[in-house]
């Protein structure tokens, strides 16, 4: 993964946990640098690691620590100066989650090494849509969920709400989440 996510996990800590916190866990992870460079890959081996050691020193389950980031990804990249290739995905949460693949297109531009997930969305009303990820990293769907959340309050979704419906193990891991709100 690219070290903007790594970053971006180091400044939820901080922010959340304080300082002392993000020093314990590097150190737990072996990470000596003092930042991470937001357009160099970095391997996702890494990125696992500091969600393990982040979940051990916080006292947090995993699953709460990938939830948190997800949802804490969203705004952090229009932050980081992404906000605007953001805008051209949608302004609505249906034309968005439509959209990501191409998001990720258009980033894999600026990221030659980057390794996207795939989104396509089925069984769309008016109060609800179902999302297919696909990834061939396993155990991301907590983050999955807290960036669905994370839209959610970008897009001022009332009473929204995110479940994961179905899983499918085929070349590469498939969930299905569904998004409901009024």
């Amino acid at each position: 993964m690219y070290g903007l996510v790594n970053k971006a996990i180091q400044d939820l800590v901080c922010e959340k946990f304080g300082e002392d916190k993000w020093s314990e866990i590097k150190k737990m992870s072996g990470f000596e640098d003092d930042f991470f460079i937001g357009l160099q890959s970095y391997p996702d081996s890494l990125t696992y690691t500091l969600v393990k050691n982040s979940s051990k020193v916080l006292g947090a389950d995993s699953s709460f620590v990938l939830e948190a980031f997800g949802e804490y990804w969203v705004l952090y990249t229009v932050n980081e100066g992404y906000g605007d290739m953001m805008e051209l995905a949608g302004d609505n949460l249906s034309d968005f989650l439509n959209n990501l693949d191409m998001l990720h297109h258009r980033l894999n531009n600026i990221m030659p090494n980057m390794v996207a997930p795939q989104f396509s969305t089925r069984n769309e009303t008016s109060t609800s849509i179902e999302l297919e990820y696909r990834s061939h990293r396993e155990g991301m769907s907590p983050m999955v969920v807290g960036l669905l959340k994370g839209l959610g309050k970008r897009f001022n979704m009332n009473n929204y709400r995110v479940q994961l419906i179905e899983t499918k193990l085929e070349n590469k891991e498939c969930e299905v989440f569904k998004i409901e709100w009024n």
